[in-house]
Formats: structure tokens, C-alpha cells, sequence
């Protein structure tokens, strides 16, 4: 009855010992693949412009961009929109100071979104908006 109880207990003990090496390999596992998914999602984002999103059964991975993108390759670089030059001549008016205040912080939005690799089409239409508004504020004052 005792050589049960220590054979039992040695194969407990080995039972331990591979549970702690495959805990310990499985981490390393999933760490390596959640590295080359990273770089995969980067190298993806860089070449087509667009985030790689992970599949639907993945509800619990967020992976944030990082803040220095690679510098995207000439070949591979959308045309950027035409922008308005913002108008040379000092605003009196209030209203067209505020337009104008409006259209600074969204070409710095713009140009942030861009460097950080985000969807830029919303922010851009919304300088144009601005821009209209500046132009005709600025037509009803002369």
C-alpha cells in the first residue's frame, strides 16, 4: 500500500513539473504570435493606409497603433486633396475670426490623423466646410 501512495505521489509531482513547463511554453507561444500579429498589423497598415481589424471571435485584443509610423514608401502615397490657401487679409469680424480659429484646428486634426495612420476623408470635409463658410462670411463683408 505505500509503494501506491509514493508512486501516487511522484506522479503527482512530475504531473506539477510538465503543467509548469507547458504553462510556461504556451505563454511564450502566445506572446511570439501576438508579437508577429503586431507586426503584421503595422506592416499592413503602412502599405494599404487602413487598420487590420482582428476577426469578429476576438472580442478581447486592442491593439492601439503606435504613435511613430514608418515612412510610407513614394509609390504607395495617395494623392493628398487640394487644400484652399486661408486668406491673407486680418479679419475684423468676429464671425470670421472664429471661422478661421475653426479652420486652424482642423487642418492640426488633419495632420494628426495623418501621422497616426487614422482615417483622414471626415476631418478633410470638414476643412472644406469650413472653408466655405470663411469664403462666404468673407464675400457678405465686402
Amino acid at each position: 500500500m505505500a509503494d501506491v501512495i509514493s508512486d501516487y505521489q511522484k506522479w503527482k509531482q512530475q504531473g506539477e513539473n510538465l503543467k509548469a513547463q507547458a504553462r510556461l511554453a504556451m505563454e511564450v507561444r502566445f506572446r511570439e504570435l501576438l508579437t508577429e500579429a503586431v507586426a503584421i498589423a503595422e506592416e499592413y497598415r503602412a502599405d494599404f493606409g487602413k487598420a487590420l481589424k482582428p476577426p469578429p471571435v476576438v472580442t478581447a485584443f486592442r491593439y492601439k497603433a503606435s504613435g511613430k509610423p514608418k515612412a510610407k514608401k513614394a509609390a504607395k502615397q495617395p494623392t493628398p486633396r487640394p487644400v484652399a490657401p486661408a486668406p491673407s487679409a486680418p479679419a475684423a469680424d468676429p464671425k470670421t475670426k472664429r471661422l478661421q480659429k475653426q479652420l486652424e484646428t482642423a487642418r492640426q486634426k488633419v495632420e494628426d490623423a495623418k501621422s497616426a495612420g487614422k482615417p483622414t476623408r471626415a476631418l478633410e470635409d470638414r476643412v472644406y466646410e469650413i472653408e466655405d463658410a470663411l469664403r462666404l462670411a468673407s464675400a457678405a463683408t465686402q
